[in-house]
């Protein structure tokens, strides 16, 4: 392949080419992760809690990590959410309006010792979950 005057035009429709072979490049320019994401590429989401459940976390763990499933107001799609903090279960009940957000994990995967669990919940009827935990603020009537 030629480096000379008249080279450019050549050069770049083979550079275009091979830009195919990233799987970021892919994944961006397909839209992929819109495609699959539940959020739609949204940072974060509000849902009705559906009901709660326990995780098993995977091993060398044993433990038994508590979650909800959440459905999403904007396309009705069902996702876990990890409820962290500890006697959070306690605080969030089943039909309160929860708002999610990504858990952290590489690549927006999920997370640790949780499989499958790629979000977790931040407010309960429109109050952070940390402060409810503490006892700082009492929990709206719906």
């Amino acid at each position: 392949m030629g480096n000379g005057e008249f080279a450019a035009r050549h050069l770049k429709v083979v550079r275009n080419r091979f830009r195919w072979s990233s799987r970021k490049y892919m994944i961006r320019m397909l839209g992929l992760k819109e495609k699959a994401d539940p959020l739609e590429g949204a940072p974060m989401g509000r849902g009705i809690v559906i009901q709660k459940v326990g995780i098993e976390s995977r091993q060398p763990n044993s433990a038994v990590r508590k979650a909800v499933r959440v459905q999403l107001i904007k396309n009705s799609k069902v996702v876990t959410a990890f409820l962290p903090g500890d006697g959070a279960l306690n605080v969030v009940d089943e039909h309160d309006e929860v708002l999610i957000a990504g858990i952290g994990g590489s690549m927006g995967k999920s997370m640790g010792d949780l499989p499958g669990v790629r979000y977790k919940v931040i407010l309960v009827n429109g109050v952070p979950l940390d402060r409810l935990i503490t006892g700082e603020v009492k929990k709206p009537r719906r």
